[in-house]
């Protein structure tokens, strides 16, 4: 990705400054790191010298050129604006990488955190526990009941690994192929925007995303209906995608986009509302500019804050799952360290 938005910014650089685009493309072949985009750009220097246009060209690697990509040089090739265009979509490709960091950075900490937990509950489990056995038998006292459920489910663990694992990574494989199913991601995607803490970052970011992409494309020339299909196979969420495609339905009819839109519950009505002021004013691609700039803002506020309230939470999960492992272990010692203590002073 960040290679690829160097190669935009720098053929953009070098189609203004009036070199031709072959020999162009054939300079930043030559120093390309990546051997995928290399070899994806030295496929279109031999398309655009066989007399190929340059969008038609990049059709044929859709691994590196996705459909915006295509459509926005496409209008460059139109409108004779390719400079400006790729200078667009490079700022677009920067704006959008930008925010997929910050929800990685967001999401990484929690990830690692949860696996160290479980990491740690695995070695408490299986390597220290089951060794208590042999001193609580010895102790000639009742288990109290945590004791004895951390006792059985640690020699039941230890007996039973490969099925324990095993049946863990079934889980986790199968939940991965069933939402790969167009039925597990229509339920990942409905469920993920109502999620308790999460569904409210996703939102803004689904957001963000559909005017960001919205406004470029727009703003570049791309026809409404074009872009709106484009929006839609971008949105990254299948219930988003359907809203944006029930609204090109509307505006293929003659109605205003913001119509359908209104019908959506994920577009909230300061949206919209800002979406049919652009299109009474003829400032649709401003107005879209200016609700993307909102919700990335928004998402920054949101990883801060979700950043923060993550940390706690985990640490409590921790103290809890390992403190309470350690707990049942310790009480039978100081129950019967209690009971001796008490004789002794009688």
């Amino acid at each position: 990705k960040a290679e690829l938005v160097i190669f935009t910014r720098q053929l953009s650089t070098m189609v203004g400054a009036g070199l031709a685009l072959l020999e162009s493309l054939e300079v930043l072949a030559d120093q390309a790191e990546s051997p995928g985009l290399r070899a994806g750009i030295e496929s279109l220097v031999s398309d655009v010298r066989g007399g190929v246009d340059l969008s038609v060209a990049m059709e044929k690697c859709p691994k590196i050129f996705d459909p915006l990509y295509i459509s926005m040089v496409r209008a460059g090739e139109v409108s004779g604006q390719m400079d400006i265009i790729l200078q667009r979509l490079a700022d677009y490709q920067e704006s959008s990488e930008s925010l997929r960091r910050e929800i990685k950075s967001a999401m990484t900490y929690p990830v690692i955190s949860m696996v160290l937990v479980l990491a740690i509950t695995a070695f408490l489990m299986l390597g220290v526990v089951p060794g208590f056995r042999a001193v609580f038998d010895s102790l000639d006292t009742e288990l109290p009941w945590i004791t004895k459920f951390t006792l059985e489910t640690a020699e039941f663990m230890k007996a039973q690994w490969l099925l324990c694992f095993g049946g863990l990574a079934g889980i986790v494989i199968g939940s991965l192929m069933f939402l790969k199913t167009e039925a597990g991601g229509w339920f990942w995607d409905r469920f993920i925007l109502k999620a308790p803490v999460f569904g409210s970052l996703v939102r803004k970011v689904a957001l963000a995303r559909f005017s960001r992409t919205f406004a470029t494309l727009i703003r570049s020339g791309v026809p409404i209906m074009g872009t709106l299909d484009i929006v839609a196979e971008t949105a990254g969420n299948r219930v988003v995608a359907q809203a944006v495609l029930n609204s090109r339905e509307s505006v293929r009819a003659g109605n205003l986009l913001s119509e359908p839109l209104a019908q959506a519950p994920v577009f909230p009505p300061m949206v919209v509302r800002m979406i049919a002021i652009g299109e009474r004013t003829g400032s649709l691609e401003t107005l879209l500019e200016k609700i993307a700039e909102f919700y990335d803002a928004q998402v920054k506020a949101a990883v801060k804050s979700l950043t923060s309230m993550i940390e706690p939470i985990l640490i409590t999960v921790m103290g809890v799952i390992v403190g309470g492992v350690v707990m049942s272990v310790f009480l039978p010692i100081l129950d019967v360290v209690g009971k001796l203590g008490g004789g002794g002073g009688g």
